[in-house]
């Protein structure tokens, strides 16, 4: 098993979203360094939205549900988008629930299970597709074509086992499932390269209506 840590927590209050047409956004995260509950919040629209208790998602149509349950960005690929971008980027601007270091969110596998601390686990379920909100957020120029370009997505993961989670858990990578299909190789397909689609709905841990839609398209192009 590889292994990382949370280096950051990060919970978002209701703020005004000037973006989208919904009352309010929580993609302003800030670090936490308290111990914040976690368990599955149930359907997309009508559920909790969030799997952390107090973390606020205002596009419910979009975000949340068990499948987006929280969500988790690298220190490592923040690294490189600072780099690119010639600025500092802190803890949170993504939007993560989870600042992790030092597991490889470029090549984990759809379905892979994390424990995390003493008593949560989580599953990897698709990478992040950028929205008009990130855009706003970040004010980089065509921010969400260089970000879906770039493939370095972060990871959602579903609550399996419910608990605490805090700054400095470890993150314990159980054995990856023997499909392979990585995060990474997804949002290429899904996005970028129609021709493989089949290839997706090889992993059983594909969130259910992503795979409803990639059944969808494979019927139209048959």
């Amino acid at each position: 098993m590889s292994s990382g840590v949370i280096l950051s927590l990060n919970m978002g209050g209701a703020e005004p979203n000037p973006a989208k047409n919904v009352p309010a956004t929580g993609i302003g995260k800030r670090p936490v360094t308290h111990p914040v509950t976690v368990r599955p919040p149930g359907p997309k629209t009508t559920g909790l939205h969030s799997g952390l208790i107090g973390d606020y998602i205002g596009d419910v149509d979009h975000h949340g549900g068990d499948d987006q349950a929280i969500y988790a960005y690298a220190v490592e690929d923040y690294a490189w988008w600072s780099a690119t971008l010639g600025r500092d980027l802190p803890h949170g601007l993504f939007g993560e629930n989870l600042t992790t270091e030092g597991v490889d969110l470029l090549g984990a596998v759809i379905g892979e299970r994390w424990a995390v601390g003493p008593e949560v686990v989580l599953q990897v379920t698709f990478g992040r597709i950028p929205c008009a909100t990130f855009q706003h957020r970040m004010g980089e120029p065509r921010w969400i074509k260089r970000f879906a370009e770039a493939n370095r997505t972060g990871a959602y993961l579903r609550i399996v086992e419910s608990g605490a989670i805090r700054v400095g858990d470890r993150i314990e990578v159980r054995p990856r499932p023997a499909h392979g299909v990585t995060v990474t190789e997804a949002f290429e397909i899904y996005m970028h390269d129609a021709s493989r689609l089949g290839r997706l709905l090889d992993a059983d841990e594909l969130p259910a209506g992503l795979r409803d839609d990639v059944e969808r398209r494979l019927s139209r192009s048959a």
